[in-house]
Order: C-alpha cells, then structure tokens, then sequence
C-alpha cells in the first residue's frame, strides 16, 4: 500500500524548525496510522545572503551586528525560544552557534533523502548546529556531520558538486514561493491542508487525521459511495 505524503520545507538555521519536527514526531506517536504516513524534506533558505566563508561570531554576535542591536537584547529576545525548545526536548546552545548560509548543507540534505536517510539526516545536522557548534560553512565540518548521518565522503563531494543537487535545492525553494510560503516549517498534508510553523502537537495531529481519512477513502481499491441493489447471479450460481 502506498503511503500518504506530508511535505515540510524547513531550513537547518531555523530553531522553530528543529521545534516542529519534535511536535510533529509527538502527534504522529499518537496516530494510529503512523505507517503510513511518510515525511519528505524540503529545502528553504531563511537568509540566502549570509557569506558562505567561516563565520567565527556567535549566533548572538551576528544578529546583533545584522539588526544594530545589543548582544544582551538579543539574549533576551531569545529566553521564550529556549524554553519552547526546552519543551520540546530540546537544549539550544545559542552561544556556540555559528549562523550559516545553508545551501550547501541542503545540497548534502538532498542526497541524504534521496537514499532514503531524510528524516535521520535532518535530527542529525539540527543537533550539530544548535547544540554542537558545528560551522556548516567549514568542509571538515559539514563532512563530519555527514559522516555520522551515513554519507561517506565521496557521497558527500558529490553533493556538493553534482549540479542535480543544487537544481533540487532550488526547485524545493520554487515550489515554496508558489504556496506563498513566508516562513518555515511549513507542512503541507497530502497537498491539501497545510500547517505553518512550530504548531503544538495537537494541531499536528487533528491534520494528519483529517488529510489521512480523506487520503484512504479516495485511495481505497472500493471507493464506491453507495450501491444501489437488484436482481444479480452470484459466484455460487445462485441469480435472485
């Protein structure tokens, strides 16, 4: 049987992203049809301006220098992250984070979904980044994060250096501007219904419910409304 399709554009840098794969991952432990649903990554890219060289800064360092602000305002601005992350079961580590430009952690992500390692590929680099410090923007970096995720090296030079990868990255971003997409996560259920952002776990779940019983009825092999009966010869020879 195959299997309903949700769909998440999600970029690596975005915390509310690592946020909504968690409380996505609560409902679906709570659905039933669990099985059958399958999640593909999506490729978005919050700041495609950000320099792809090393950036030794800290993620408050780089946004205070970005916005003009004080590194204390940005601290601050961040408490209600870190407690939702915490909620999440995550520890944001934002002292030691290095903002990146993702594309090349994307190109990387493509092939990890292309040999069916998305989803694993993308708990592993949410982790470097937020709570490792791991610069996604340094090669020995990005090639170690890989590494753990199952790539070998060769894989991973391939990633970042078959054009196919770079189109995917891009076709993903595209397919984002045609739903109007403003910010991620953004899930989309079975092309139908689409929750945006770290939703709670209970908004997960009602939409995986209403796109999953629409989805099986209209994929049942008997998809018939109703029968209207009259006189028929049944496999037993039976005719009335």
């Amino acid at each position: 049987m195959s299997k309903m399709i949700v769909e998440v554009w999600s970029d690596v840098m975005c915390p509310f992203c690592f946020i909504g794969k968690r409380n996505y991952e609560k409902a679906l432990s709570q659905f039933k049809h669990a099985s059958n649903v399958e999640l593909v990554w999506k490729s978005f890219q919050l700041d495609p301006t950000i320099p792809t060289e090393n950036i030794t800064k800290s993620h408050y360092e780089f946004l205070a220098e970005k916005k003009g602000w004080t590194v204390s305002h940005c601290k601050e601005l961040h408490k209600s992250l870190l407690v939702t992350g915490k909620k999440a079961g995550i520890d944001f580590n934002f002292d030691i984070v290095r903002d990146t430009n993702s594309f090349n952690t994307h190109r990387v992500l493509q092939l990890a979904q292309e040999k069916g390692l998305g989803n694993h590929a993308e708990e592993i680099f949410f982790k470097a980044f937020f709570q490792d410090g791991k610069n996604l923007n340094d090669r020995s970096d990005l090639f170690s994060v890989a590494k753990e995720v199952g790539l070998t090296e060769a894989e991973t030079e391939k990633a970042l250096t078959d054009d196919k990868y770079a189109a995917a990255v891009k076709a993903d971003i595209r397919e984002a501007t045609r739903y109007g997409v403003q910010g991620v996560p953004f899930f989309v259920f079975d092309k139908k219904y689409a929750v945006s952002g770290a939703q709670e776990p209970v908004s997960f779940l009602r939409t995986l419910e209403k796109s999953y019983t629409e989805w099986k009825n209209e994929n049942s092999e008997n998809n018939l409304q109703s029968v209207s009966d009259g006189p028929a010869c049944t496999p037993d020879g039976v005719c009335k």
